[in-house]
């Protein structure tokens, strides 16, 4: 069965959508990240995805404190990305409550660090964050392109022993279109050791339901449930 995986993005403290990652685009659906973590635990979820979107555009962690705030008031299993460049910042966010951490920009600009935490924290607690557009990586917050594929640099990773991956797919990120399908299948078929997390468009229960369908491991839905098109009681229903 697919992992339900909630998403909280946050700047400046608050739960925000964006659109294809544009910060111009950016809207606020609460001020509490706190409440919405809530919300998801009530309804049985176990699993959040955890954004700092200001510190993924500046490259430092910024809301550690809702970190914090969401692991202290919940039991949710919380994986972190965003603003994550360093050992330290690694240490910084499982310290804070986080049992996960991805990484991306490292992972493309620092990866022999990023190889070093692969190393030390293994791979239940790293999770390789493969952010694409037209099937190549990009990086800070999805301010920078890259002229490295998706598929070498899951042959590189894979490699070293990540288990788990994140794919967002920026172009339908926010925009409610459905997720990129046939890459979310041609990852699994050619790599059938990997967890494969889908992100990015989710815009239905039926998307869902077909990612499920194709075996996907995991799936992170937000906007879909803050706009009310995913009941988070028809999630717990049938996936739970």
């Amino acid at each position: 069965m697919i992992e339900i995986i909630p998403a909280i993005d946050i700047i400046d403290g608050n739960c925000v959508r964006l659109e294809k990652g544009e910060f111009s685009s950016k809207k606020v659906y609460y001020t509490d990240p706190v409440e919405v973590a809530k919300l998801f635990e009530a309804n049985g979820l176990k699993r959040l995805h955890l954004v700092d979107l200001d510190g993924a555009r500046t490259g430092k962690i910024v809301n550690i404190k809702s970190l914090e705030a969401v692991a202290s008031a919940t039991g949710l299993s919380i994986d972190v990305g965003g603003g994550i460049r360093t050992e330290q910042d690694v240490e910084l966010v499982l310290s804070a409550g986080a049992s996960m951490v991805n990484l991306g920009s490292m992972a493309v600009k620092n990866p022999d660090v990023a190889f070093k935490l692969l190393e030390r924290f293994g791979p239940d607690q790293i999770i390789l964050g493969a952010d694409v557009k037209n099937e190549f990586i990009a990086v800070s917050g999805w301010t920078e392109g890259s002229t490295l594929s998706l598929w070498n640099f899951l042959d590189k990773w894979l490699g070293a022993g990540v288990q788990k991956v994140c794919c967002t797919d920026i172009s339908r990120d926010g925009m409610l279109t459905g997720p990129a399908f046939d890459l979310y299948t041609s990852m699994k078929k050619q790599y059938k050791q990997i967890n494969v997390i889908a992100s990015g468009g989710i815009s239905n229960l039926d998307d869902v339901i077909r990612l499920n369908d194709l075996n996907i491991d995991g799936v992170i839905i937000g906007k879909a449930i803050y706009e009310g098109r995913i009941a988070l009681e028809e999630l717990a229903k049938r996936f739970l």
